[in-house]
């Protein structure tokens, strides 16, 4: 990647949620989890590959994955693995900001040195998974997006 390429990481943390809730029990481990009955505050990996999304009707996201576990929201959970996440982050790098409790952008510009490119650092990042815990699934975690060659962007599906 030529010096001037880029050197700010976008992460953001897909299925945060249900990752905490399959790290947390077992028992969820590669099955399909929505979190939230209403509305679909996330799901699993293996949810969205019926077709689930985020801010889903709950009935239609059943209706697409009728074998999927539903469980209520445990915000205090998902706060203290986000606080674990970003202090990842922030022994990354100190030049965090946070857009929410599972988005980040972190820059790197200034590590080339001590810690590599750009897409190494987020190679790393992701290698640690998006929940502290738990290894990453599907290749993915950590930094959902990283720079690539020429500075374009490439976002994991």
């Amino acid at each position: 990647m030529p010096l001037g390429g880029a050197t700010i990481l976008h992460a953001d943390l897909d299925a945060f949620y249900a990752s905490v809730e399959q790290r947390d029990d077992p028992r969820l481990r590669g099955r399909p989890v929505i979190v939230g009955a209403g509305v679909v505050l996330a799901c699993s990996y293996e949810a969205k590959a019926y077709g689930v999304r985020t801010a889903m009707n709950g009935g239609q996201a059943l209706r697409r994955c009728p074998g999927a576990i539903v469980v209520e929201p445990r915000m205090s959970a998902y706060s203290e693995a986000s606080k674990a996440v970003f202090k990842v982050f922030e022994d990354t790098t100190p030049l965090v900001e946070g857009l929410s409790i599972d988005e980040a952008f972190l820059d790197v510009g200034g590590l080339r040195k001590i810690r590599g490119t750009p897409v190494e650092i987020a190679r790393r990042l992701r290698g640690r998974g998006a929940v502290p815990g738990r290894a990453a699934d599907h290749g993915r975690g950590g930094a959902d997006e990283v720079p690539g060659e020429g500075g374009e962007r490439g976002r994991e599906a």
